[in-house]
Order: C-alpha cells, then sequence, then structure tokens
C-alpha cells in the first residue's frame, strides 16, 4: 500500500573524491512527508571530539552506539572509534584512518580529507555528553517511528492474528526500552541516609524486621523479612506444597499485617485457587469444601473464619501462560491503583517471553529471570517466583540425597544467578523418612532450605503442613492448638453440642486462642 511505503532520496557531495556519500538514504516519513529525527551536525561535533580528546570516548561510550549514528558514514567512523577504545589504542585522526583502511572502508567515508574536516569543525568536547544525548534520543524517536509504521502495515494485514501481534508488538517495545534505558550514578550521601532511615524502621519493630512478614517468624529470623528488590525463588517438586505454602503465607501477610499482596496463578483457576485459601483459613478438608458437603456446625465454622477473609488486600490473575510483559505491565497497575507490597508468582516455568525470539527454552527462562529482577527493582517490592525442580532429586539415594540442591533448578542455571534468595520445600515424610538423625519425629514436617541468601545467612527452618488444610504453619503455633485442644471433646464430638451453642463456643475459642 502507499501509505505503508517510504521514499528514499540520494544525497550528492559538492567534493567529487566523496562519491560514496550519494549512496546516503534519507528517509521520508510517507504520511507528514516530514525527514525523520536527526542530528547530522551534532553527529560531526561529536565524532571531532572523540578525534580531539583523549578521554572523550569514556564520556559517551555508555550513551552511544555506533547505530544510534544517522548517517551510514559516520556509524563507520564510530564502529571505527569504538574498535580503537576496546584496544586500549589511542584515538585521534590519524589512528581512526588506520583503522577506516583496515576495515576497508576509508574510501567509503571520503577519505582522509573527511576525517580532517570532522576534527576541524569543533574546537573542543566540552559538550560532548549533551550532544551524545541529543543524537541518542533523534535515534530512539527513529527507532520508535520505524516500529509503529511496521506495526501499523501488520495490523491492517487481516492473516495476522491480533492477539500474537500485540505479544510481539509489546516484545519488541520492551526490547526497544531496555536498550535504551540507562541509570545515572549517585552520590553515596543520599544512599547513606536512606540506608539509615531503613535501619530506624527495622529498629522501631519489635521483630527488628526491615522487610515484609512472612508469617513465619524462624524464617523471617534468618531472611529479615522480604526485602524489598529481592528476587525470591521457592522452588521443589511437585507434592512438596509450594502453592500451599505461598497461599499460607499471603494469608498471613494480607489478613494478620494488612500487607496488599498480588497473586498470579498461571496453574490454577482463580477459583480454585480461592478454595484452596479457603480450606487453610477455614480447616475444613478440602473434599468438603469441593462438594459442599458439610455439616450444620462445619457451615457455621465456614461462616464464621471467612469473615477475616473478606476484603483481605489479595489480588488473584489467573491469565494462563502470562508473558513477562503482561506481567510488567499489569503489576505496574496494581503498584499503582492497589499499593501492592508483595508479588507471588505461581510458577515461573509457566511464564513465556512472547514477541522475542531464542534459541532454546532454556535461553527463554534465563529471559524471563532476569526480568522478574529488573521488575522487583523497578517497582522496589520483593517477587516471590515459584519454581519446578528437575527429577534430579528423585535419582539420589539416601536422606541427604533426597534434599534439593540449587543444580536441581529446573531449565536454566540463570534462575539461580538472578535470585537473590533461592528457598526449597523439602518433606522428608515424603520419601518415606519419618525420623531425622536424632530420632525426632519428621511426621508432617516441612523444611524450609534457604540454599542461597545475597545478602543474608542460610539456613534452615521447620514448619508444621497440614496436608488436609494445604496448610503451612509454625511449630509452636501447632503445639499451641494441640495444648488447647488436648482437653476438649475433640471435633468429631463437636457435633453433638447444640449447633448455636457449639459456635458460640468455637467463636469464644477462636477470638482467645485462635489468631488464624
Amino acid at each position: 500500500m502507499a501509505h505503508q511505503l517510504t521514499r528514499t532520496m540520494a544525497e550528492g557531495t559538492k567534493n567529487t573524491s566523496n562519491s560514496a556519500r550519494s549512496k546516503q538514504k534519507v528517509v521520508v516519513v510517507p504520511d507528514t512527508g516530514r525527514l525523520q529525527p536527526q542530528a547530522r551536525e551534532l553527529e560531526e561535533a561529536v565524532l571531532g571530539a572523540l578525534m580531539l580528546e583523549k578521554d572523550a570516548y569514556s564520556i559517551v561510550s555508555e550513551i552511544l552506539r555506533p547505530e544510534c549514528f544517522y548517517d551510514k558514514i559516520h556509524e563507520m567512523i564510530y564502529s571505527a572509534v569504538v574498535d580503537l577504545s576496546i584496544s586500549q589504542r589511542p584515538v585521534d585522526m590519524l589512528t581512526v584512518t588506520e583503522q577506516l583502511k583496515k576495515r576497508g572502508e576509508l574510501e567509503a567515508v571520503g577519505g582522509p580529507f573527511y576525517i580532517s574536516q570532522l576534527t576541524s569543525k569543533v574546537a573542543s568536547s566540552a559538550h560532548i555528553e549533551y550532544h551524545a544525548r541529543i543524537i541518542a534520543q533523534k535515534h530512539l524517536a527513529r527507532e520508535l517511528i520505524s516500529f509503529t509504521a511496521q506495526v501499523q502495515g501488520q495490523a491492517f494485514d487481516e492473516t495476522i492474528d491480533v492477539e500474537d501481534l500485540m505479544q510481539e508488538t509489546e516484545g519488541k517495545l520492551f526490547e526497544i526500552s531496555q536498550r535504551n534505558v540507562k541509570k545515572d550514578v549517585t552520590q553515596i550521601n543520599p544512599i547513606i541516609k536512606e540506608a539509615i532511615e531503613l535501619l530506624k524502621k527495622a529498629a522501631e519493630q519489635k521483630e527488628g524486621l526491615s522487610g515484609l512478614h512472612s508469617g513465619f517468624h524462624q524464617l523471617d529470623k534468618i531472611t529479615s523479612g522480604w526485602q524489598n528488590s529481592d528476587l525470591i525463588i521457592i522452588a521443589a517438586r511437585p507434592a512438596m506444597g509450594k502453592t500451599a505454602f505461598v497461599l499460607s503465607m499471603a494469608k498471613s501477610m494480607a489478613m494478620h499485617h494488612n500487607t496488599p499482596v498480588a497473586l498470579f496463578s498461571l496453574e490454577m483457576s482463580n477459583v480454585q485457587l480461592v478454595n484452596r485459601l479457603i480450606v487453610n483459613v477455614t480447616e475444613i478438608v478440602g473434599e468438603k469444601i469441593k462438594s459442599g458437603r458439610l455439616e450444620n456446625y462445619e457451615w457455621e465454622q465456614l461462616d464464621f473464619k471467612l469473615k477475616d477473609l473478606y476484603d483481605a488486600p489479595i489480588y488473584i490473575d489467573d491469565t494462563p501462560s502470562l508473558s513477562i510483559f503482561e506481567l510488567r505491565t499489569k503489576a505496574r497497575r496494581l503498584v499503582r491503583e492497589h499499593g501492592i507490597k508483595c508479588i507471588i508468582i505461581d510458577y515461573l516455568q509457566l511464564m513465556n517471553a512472547s514477541g522475542m525470539s531464542f534459541g532454546s527454552r532454556e535461553q527463554e527462562v534465563s529471559a524471563i529471570s532476569r526480568s522478574l529482577k529488573g521488575l522487583a527493582k523497578d517497582l522496589n517490592i520483593p517477587i516471590i517466583a515459584l519454581s519446578q525442580l528437575n527429577r534430579g532429586v528423585e535419582s539420589r539415594q539416601g536422606a541427604e540425597g533426597k534434599r534439593p540442591q540449587l543444580a536441581d533448578l529446573r531449565e536454566s542455571g540463570a534462575i539461580e544467578q538472578d535470585a537473590d534468595m533461592v528457598c526449597f520445600i523439602h518433606r522428608p515424610e515424603y520419601y518415606k523418612i519419618t525420623e531425622d538423625e536424632r530420632g525426632n519425629s519428621l511426621l508432617g514436617i516441612a523444611e524450609i532450605i534457604i540454599a542461597k541468601h545475597r545478602n543474608g545467612a542460610t539456613g534452615d527452618v521447620r514448619l508444621r503442613f497440614k496436608s488436609e488444610y494445604a496448610k503451612f504453619m509454625n511449630l509452636d503455633e501447632d503445639v499451641a492448638v494441640r495444648e488447647f485442644t488436648s482437653g476438649m471433646n475433640g471435633p468429631e464430638q463437636m457435633p453433638s453440642i447444640a449447633p448455636a451453642a457449639g459456635i458460640d463456643f468455637l467463636r469464644q475459642a477462636s477470638r482467645e486462642e485462635f489468631p488464624f
């Protein structure tokens, strides 16, 4: 279509020795008739300054890449400057000329005469950084123009699926933004001030935590709570209770500490997830919740215990095969609109990076883990991602052999590299290991193994796991419950109490002894 095409005009030069310059193309934006954003005079000034001042390249190296130059000749000259700088050779008019000759591009750029002209057009490198940033901005504008024109053309093509186009568009836009985002350095004083403020906040808390409560006391002692900007990986083999663990944690964070939590469930629907949360909160077995066959007192128990769950700041998204780009968009909105303080993803290997091309699934998972770490830093909140382990655990023998290791992380070693913390969930009982080396019972015990902790100690924490309720508890919390209930008739005798009286009793007991 005519409106999708671009016209090219060849530029001539006054000097016949520069005949190669006649091949230079100037792209015209068809709908407006305007030239693409460019700053050729500034490009000349920057190149001239680079050949005059020995330290000039260090100023612009993080701002400019060869493709940032609009003029192809300027791109070739800057590439020669980059080659010289990388090999730690001096950059001046003579060395650049020699490097272009080695590359076979000297005549294409107009010969030594054009190189000498560049140095004569600038007096110093005083404003080189300012000029370089303008060149980079013009390049970014050209990239966006080209990108949007391509998307527009594809949108007119009825053979292209719009959903696929949106995924591809989001991926390409993300690539462009990542290539061009630069963060300036910060002098240490304000960073010290921020660190001291965090220390004061931690000191004001009874437990001395600087991060978010997980709901598990011993775990919080080691981690000091989930820290802002951290990527936390919680990994386990199937049937270890990964989802139950994060649901128990999210419930505690939202209900007991009023911490807004977002939960992205890629494996379960939102109703399935909430059903498991209901089982966790009410301690009514899952089969009864699914079938709806509850005794009268259980209906009352359900109604009573769910009151605390209503209005809890838990936000659930069950988009299947969620892309990292969709997650970024949704996460930013959740933080902006609902003040989300923590994001949980169940689970990492079900995500994708649609719109970006990879040679293997391992490379894609690596890109996803890097993006999650980047998102945690951008939003300044902890991101907790569940992860599968490979089958290496199953093939190893003995009690120690069944304990997960960092090498067991599935599909990518980059997950270990990107994560600030890696925790494993291990239930020895699952492997028919019922006692530890001291003879203590391991029935109903789950070990949280902190295998990597970039900013703190590693170690193991034991929790109580109640599989019938999909619930993880602190060991001391479970002991308190059992000591209280040991003097009662037992739950199996509860129906013998008149329903109203029984519920009053439950209400009173819950108020006094059960804070969950």
